[in-house]
């Protein structure tokens, strides 16, 4: 670690989310716990496919917890980005100021589009607008037990996080849940489409539940996001929040548009 080492450890937030109770969330704050000074605000239940909402017309509830490799931890029962600005809230009322935020590790991969609802995603982008250098971390299971690479890509990619990339842009990281020999490496990725053939599906007993499986991916390049990890290599993509399109402004401008008289 070349960051801060000479003057004090950093202090990393690390929000999920997969709930409090993730085993991803865990491993993650025990394995960043020996380089830095962890604190961790998450949800109390699962909330995955949040985004970046916020709970704004009912209360939410956040409580103390008591967390293995955490100096500090909040439990709360809103959204992944209500937790990010708890954490960033609560712990700094207690003279805490964050270096970093870890969004993590999530069960199952966070690609292309599926990045518009992943709740994993949404609460780094908060960390980003709130100034504070911000990373997703996703393996690519649902069912994982063994967070390791994933893990140690979190305490090596530190210092590039803190010198090269600057607050307003996030790190979403994937990892291929294979054994550790057959990952090929790591590319920088593009996001790609990864659209879903889905829809509601009427349940027993009453009630609807989305189901689907994503649409097979026609630009198999690997400098996309989706097609990398399915080739066996840890993607990395830089993000950020502005969704401007600034190749079809000139476009929509010479098209003329006029309010009515």
């Amino acid at each position: 670690m070349g960051v801060d080492r000479n003057s004090r450890r950093l202090n990393v937030l690390v929000v999920n989310d997969d709930g409090i109770h993730s085993e991803g969330l865990r491993q993650l704050t025990q394995a960043l716990s020996k380089v830095a000074s962890v604190y961790v605000c998450a949800p109390d239940t699962q909330r995955s496919g949040a985004s970046q909402s916020l709970t704004l017309t009912d209360r939410i509830y956040i409580n103390e917890a008591v967390y293995p490799g955490a100096e500090g931890a909040l439990m709360v029962t809103g959204t992944p980005t209500d937790c990010t600005k708890v954490g960033l809230q609560f712990f700094g009322e207690r003279g805490i100021s964050f270096d970093l935020i870890y969004s993590g590790v999530n069960l199952g991969s966070n690609l292309g589009c599926d990045t518009l609802y992943s709740g994993t995603v949404g609460a780094a982008m908060e960390g980003a607008l709130s100034g504070v250098r911000s990373i997703a971390l996703s393996l690519d299971s649902h069912k994982a037990t063994d967070f390791t690479v994933a893990c140690e890509l979190a305490v090596d990619v530190i210092d590039m996080a803190m010198e090269k990339i600057g607050p307003d842009t996030i790190l979403n990281i994937n990892v291929p849940y294979i054994p550790r020999a057959e990952i090929k490496g790591i590319r920088t990725c593009a996001l790609g489409g990864r659209y879903y053939s889905d829809g509601f599906v009427e349940q027993p007993g009453g009630g609807y539940e989305l189901e689907g499986y994503p649409a097979p991916e026609e630009d198999e390049s690997l400098r996309l996001d989706m097609a990398a990890l399915g080739a066996g290599y840890v993607t990395i993509t830089p993000m950020h929040c502005d969704y401007t399109q600034f190749d079809k402004m000139e476009t929509v401008e010479a098209f003329g548009l006029k309010l009515r008289t």
